[in-house]
């Protein structure tokens, strides 16, 4: 029997091409009697190939070639490239991004990979940022887009050599594996890396990533097969979404090849390097819940900063000082210069410790009584008690009745740090 075919008929069933029993109909005509135990079989063998396929994206580590892109402003320090990509369709691509060294450099300095969100591309400004902070960086355009807009339409023009363009919310899935969006932005990503980490003034050691909103879904995909990268900081963007009660839950409830192959926390328990989960209580994309999952599946030390007012978008997500002083510490002195522990709540009491050598300044308590999505919430707040014991901060407060979910914040100066969010078992 031809497992392969009886796969996309199913497939095709389940994702509403096709009624689940034409499909069946269809395998029947064409391979004879399909039982439901072949069915599984043929699922099962599929899904356990393209999850290879996936994970062999992380051997991606030769550096791609790389060359000048025309017609951009560059100069000895910033400059546009183009880098090559794996082929789409049957046929090569290449990755528009810009590429920024530090202005003094001694000997190699870190490095970073930066990935846009939705309606964003590869952004100059986002490179000089972090060069501005000793870090050379690479903004990369997953989408075959460059950072030029396209004459009378708003939107980024597409150069000729381009990859596939995001459909939707994982809308691709029923084509080609190695045709969808989410493996090429992920390899764009790996292959990123890859080329950073070879330019001699770069520390390939302590190279990171950050990407944001649909930038932040690819950075907790990667984080789970590439594990060169130092340090990553996902902004908004996580997984095991299938279960959120926004766009994301509703496009992927039934999505068989995002919960078998694509949900990032398949793999999350893999990432052993520091993760600054960066975000706010607000995000309508992201709920708190979906992300707290995440973190609390992630192998290594994790960060969680939860910006009250922060808003969604590119500008909010670098224009924030945490990204920056996180990826300075791990890279400095190999840890996030604060986490929490022990969060958590009894007897109306919540409370966490809060485990940094630095002065922490106040802390506060962020609580509702609502249910539902969490950036939907009304959001109290109330003073927390904060006091230094033995290299940690244990800050607590008393919750308000009919609390459903909380979190703590405190502050070093501009930097936000938080509990994580908590969820209050009735």
């Amino acid at each position: 029997m031809n497992y392969f075919r009886t796969f996309l008929l199913v497939a095709l069933g389940s994702l509403g091409l096709a009624s689940a029993d034409e499909a069946v109909k269809e395998a029947v005509r064409s391979e004879g009697t399909l039982t439901g135990r072949d069915a599984l079989i043929a699922l099962s063998d599929r899904d356990a190939d393209e999850r290879a396929m996936i994970e062999g994206l992380a051997k991606l580590t030769t550096p791609p070639a790389m060359e000048d892109a025309p017609g951009f402003e560059s100069n000895d320090r910033v400059r546009a490239i183009y880098f090559d990509g794996l082929p789409y369709q049957g046929k090569a691509t290449k990755v528009f991004a810009w590429l920024g060294m530090p202005a003094k450099t001694k000997g190699p300095v870190p490095g970073v990979v930066l990935v846009h969100g939705g309606g964003g591309t590869a952004f100059r400004e986002w490179v000089e940022l972090w060069n501005k902070k000793g870090f050379a960086a690479i903004s990369i355009a997953v989408e075959g887009q460059t950072s030029n807009k396209a004459p009378g339409s708003g939107q980024w023009d597409r150069h000729s050599f381009g990859g596939p363009a995001r459909v939707g919310i994982y809308g691709d899935s029923q084509v080609s594996l190695t045709d969808q969006w989410m493996y090429h932005a992920v390899a764009d990503t790996i292959l990123a890396n890859s080329l950073l980490s070879s330019l001699p003034d770069v520390d390939a050691d302590h190279v990171g990533l950050m990407g944001i909103s649909w930038g932040g879904v690819i950075t907790s995909t990667v984080v789970g097969l590439d594990s060169r990268f130092d340090f990553a900081i996902p902004t908004y963007g996580c997984g095991n979404l299938s279960e959120a009660g926004n766009q994301y839950g509703r496009a992927l409830g039934n999505n068989r090849i995002y919960k078998e192959l694509w949900d990032p926390i398949l793999r999350l328990d893999r990432a052993k390097m520091p993760i600054l989960w960066l975000s706010w209580p607000g995000d309508q994309h992201f709920p708190l819940d979906k992300l707290a999952s995440c973190h609390q599946e992630a192998a290594g030390p994790q960060m969680v900063s939860l910006v009250p007012g922060m808003r969604h978008g590119h500008g909010p997500g670098w224009i924030r000082p945490e990204s920056y002083a996180f990826a300075r510490s791990v890279v400095d002195d190999g840890k996030p210069w604060c986490v929490a522990d022990h969060a958590g709540s009894a007897n109306g009491i919540a409370s966490v410790d809060f485990v940094t050598e630095r002065m922490l300044e106040r802390a506060v308590l962020f609580a509702t009584s609502d249910s539902g999505l969490t950036g939907s919430r009304k959001w109290t707040q109330s003073p927390a008690r904060l006091v230094r014991n033995d290299g940690a901060w244990h800050a607590e407060a008393s919750l308000p009745e009919g609390t459903t979910s909380w979190f703590i914040n405190t502050q070093s100066g501009d930097l936000v740090v938080s509990s994580g969010y908590q969820e209050i078992t009735p």
